[in-house]
C-alpha cells in the first residue's frame, strides 16, 4: 500500500489523505479489511511538511460519528489543522513472485500460487488450504469436522511446496487450533468454512505468501475466469493424489444458472458459489477440498471461494461447487481477533 492513507469519498474521483486527528487504531484494521487485507501492519502520524503535496490536494477528516458506514465519518477539508496525515501499511497479500507460465501445461510451478498449502493428517495428505495470514489457514469445514477425534496435533501443514516428495525434507508447521463454522451442515455443505491457527508464524518468501481475502460485497461476474489448484485425483478413475500441483481456469458460473433444474435444483444456498464448464473439461476432485478458488482484481489475487463439493468430478452438467468466502469475511475477522 501507499505510505500515506487515502480515503475514498463518494462523488469525488480518485484517493484523498487522511487528517491525523481523531485517528485510531481500529480505523486502521478496518480500512485494511474494507480493502481485502486481514491486518492492519502498522501506523503512524506523517508531517505534511515531509510529503510532496500539490496546492491542489483535498484531505478528509474523521468526524465522530455513531454510523456504522465509515464513508458517513469523513469530512473534506482544504487542509489538516494538525500539520499531519496517516501513514498506514496493511498486512501483504495477494501478489506473488514473478514465476515462469508453464504454457498449455497444468503442473504448477514453485510460487505461482504461494498461498496453496497441503493438510497433512497422520503423515497423509488430505485436503488443500490457504494462507490469509502468517499464521492462518483457511481451508472447508468438511476436511476437519469428520476428523474432529485427532488431536491437533496429528495435523500437519506444508507451507512452499509443490510435490509432495518435498515434504519428506521439511517439519511442516504445526497446529495450535482447528475452527470449523459453528453453522457448518455436513448433510448440505453449507457453512463449509474452517481456520486453522499455526503454532509459529509462517516465514514469508517468493514460495509462501498469503492470498487476500474478497473486498465485502464484492461479486466478480459469471464468466469471470478464476483459478484453481491442488493435489487432488487428476481424473475420477485415477483414485490417488497427484504428486504435483495442478491448476485449471475455471470460468464463475451464476448461482442462478447453477440452481437450474439441469444442473443443481436449487441446492445451493447464498453462501457458495458455482465455477467450471457444463461439459466438464476442467474441475476439482477428492483430495483438492479446501484449496482455494482465486480470481484476479487488477493485480491483486483474491480468494473468492474455498472448494467445497460437486458431483463427480468434471463431469458434464456438474460444475464444482466452492464456499463463498465473501459471506465469512466478518467470521473470519472475529476468529483471528479473538484467538
Amino acid at each position: 500500500m501507499s505510505p500515506q492513507l487515502p480515503g475514498e469519498v463518494e462523488g469525488r474521483p480518485g484517493w484523498l489523505l487522511v487528517c491525523h486527528e481523531r485517528w485510531n487504531l481500529s480505523l486502521g484494521t478496518l480500512i485494511c479489511r474494507q480493502l481485502g487485507y486481514l491486518q492492519l501492519a502498522h501506523h503512524k502520524g506523517v508531517n505534511l511538511t515531509d510529503v510532496k503535496v500539490n496546492d491542489t490536494q483535498e484531505f478528509v477528516q474523521i468526524v465522530p460519528d455513531q454510523k456504522s458506514s465509515i464513508e458517513a465519518m469523513w469530512q473534506v477539508r482544504g487542509s489538516c489543522a494538525s500539520g499531519r496525515i496517516v501513514a498506514l501499511k496493511c498486512s501483504e497479500c495477494g501478489v506473488r513472485s514473478r514465476a515462469a507460465r508453464i504454457v498449455g501445461g497444468s503442473e504448477a510451478p514453485l510460487g505461482r500460487w504461494p498461498w496453496q498449502v497441503s493438510l497433512y493428517l497422520n503423515s497423509r495428505h488430505v485436503c488443500g488450504g490457504s494462507v490469509v495470514a502468517r499464521n492462518w489457514i483457511v481451508t472447508a469445514a468438511h476436511c476437519v469436522h469428520s476428523y474432529r477425534l485427532p488431536h491437533v496435533s496429528s495435523w500437519l501443514v506444508f507451507a512452499g511446496i509443490i510435490t509432495h516428495v518435498s515434504v519428506k525434507q521439511q517439519a511442516g508447521a504445526a497446529v495450535e487450533k482447528i475452527i470449523y463454522h459453528p453453522r457448518y451442515d455436513d448433510r448440505s455443505h453449507d457453512y463449509d468454512i474452517a481456520l486453522m491457527k499455526l503454532t509459529a508464524p509462517l516465514n514469508f518468501s517468493d514460495a509462501i505468501r498469503a492470498v487476500c481475502l474478497p473486498l465485502s460485497r464484492q461479486d466478480f461476474p459469471h464468466g469471470t475466469r478464476c483459478w484453481i489448484s491442488g493435489w487432488g485425483y487428476t481424473s475420477p478413475e485415477h483414485a490417488q493424489v497427484a504428486e504435483i500441483l495442478q491448476e485449471a481456469v475455471v470460468p464463475l458460473i451464476s448461482t442462478k444458472k447453477c440452481n437450474s433444474s439441469c444442473l443443481y435444483s436449487g441446492e445451493l444456498t447464498p453462501r457458495m458459489l458455482c465455477a467450471g464448464y457444463l461439459d466438464g473439461q476442467a474441475d476439482a476432485c477428492q483430495g483438492d477440498s479446501g484449496g482455494p478458488l482465486v480470481c484476479q482484481d487488477e493485480l491483486t489475487w483474491r480468494l473468492v471461494g474455498i472448494v467445497s463439493w460437486g458431483t463427480g468430478c468434471a463431469e458434464p452438467n456438474s460444475p464444482g461447487v466452492y464456499t463463498k468466502v465473501a459471506e465469512f469475511l466478518d467470521w473470519i475477522y472475529h476468529i483471528v481477533e479473538s484467538h
